[in-house]
């Protein structure tokens, strides 16, 4: 299954909810290219809502990280909510909690940028 990205504005937030599967191909790419599409138009605050995010593989977390990187170089802000358990242990894991902003709900995600 194909990877499905809506986006939404809230208070000046971006929101992109991502749908399915986050792996080698044409869904890592297309997250990509959303992100570099997204800091290309000046967005400096980005959420990706993960809720709905069924697998991702090593690839999928190699594009996470890469869309950290550039945010971060692009003096923009990169968060996560609504990491699903088995997602969450995957960060854990892996030891990228510590790299990412994780929030347990979108509003909390786009909260913090206020603050």
């Amino acid at each position: 299954m194909a990877l499905k990205m809506t986006n939404r504005e809230v208070d000046g937030v971006s929101v992109v909810a991502l749908e399915g599967r986050i792996v080698l191909g044409e869904e890592s790419n297309a997250l990509r290219e959303r992100i570099k599409s997204l800091l290309a138009a000046d967005q400096k605050k980005i959420v990706l809502n993960m809720d709905n995010v069924t697998y991702i593989d090593s690839a999928g977390l190699g594009t996470l990280v890469a869309a950290h990187t550039s945010a971060k170089s692009q003096k923009a802000g990169l968060k996560l909510s609504n990491l699903g358990s088995k997602f969450q242990e995957v960060l854990q894991v892996t030891k990228l909690l510590t790299v990412f902003d994780v929030y347990d709900s979108e509003a909390a995600a786009i909260g913090s940028f206020s603050k």
